[in-house]
């Protein structure tokens, strides 16, 4: 927390999933504190020592994601305080070396291992399998292309077989006392 800029771009890969390009694109404009999203529709590249903004990675990665009442309070300050910031300009004017050295600076202050920056993305996902979210939801949230990409993470889903069989035992049960 030494350093805002750079902790409030991890508060936002981590509690959004969103790409690292997505969020070194970001705007102002591009938030909606009312609605408490975040619209993505854009990447950030740095190509010949030039800042380029393109599409985002796939048509599916355009997306509006919903962010916790914590993080739209997070960003809704940080922006406040971005010192003559339009509505256009980017909200984390650094590149990708700047979040890969303040990873690398972090991990070592904490004595953990340090971890890709694309690995908050899965630790997202994680979260939400863990928290009960679908694969379909979870493909929504992230802008997959398919749900072949969510599934990936299959071997994190729970298995279900145990409960299934339960259920159809106890409904089984059910309808023996009832017949």
């Amino acid at each position: 927390m030494d350093k805002p800029t750079a902790y409030y771009a991890f508060e936002l890969l981590y509690w959004t999933g969103i790409r690292e390009g997505e969020l070194l694109a970001l705007t102002p404009e591009d938030f909606d504190f009312d609605k408490g999203t975040v619209r993505i529709n854009k990447s950030y590249q740095r190509m010949n020592r030039r800042d380029v903004i393109t599409d985002p990675k796939t048509p599916k990665s355009n997306r509006v994601v919903q962010m916790p009442e914590f993080l739209v309070e997070e960003m809704r300050d940080y922006i406040r305080r971005l010192y003559k910031i339009g509505p256009k300009g980017r909200i984390f004017a650094f590149t990708k070396d700047y979040l890969h050295h303040e990873m690398n600076r972090g991990s070592a202050a904490a004595d953990v291992k340090r971890i890709r920056i694309h690995d908050l993305r899965h630790s997202h996902v994680s979260l939400l399998i863990d928290l009960g979210y679908s694969a379909v939801a979870i493909g929504d949230r992230l802008g997959h292309e398919t749900i072949e990409i969510t599934l990936r993470y299959a071997h994190l889903f729970p298995t279900t077989q145990k409960a299934i069989v339960k259920s159809l035992d106890d409904l089984r049960e059910v309808k023996a006392h009832v017949g």
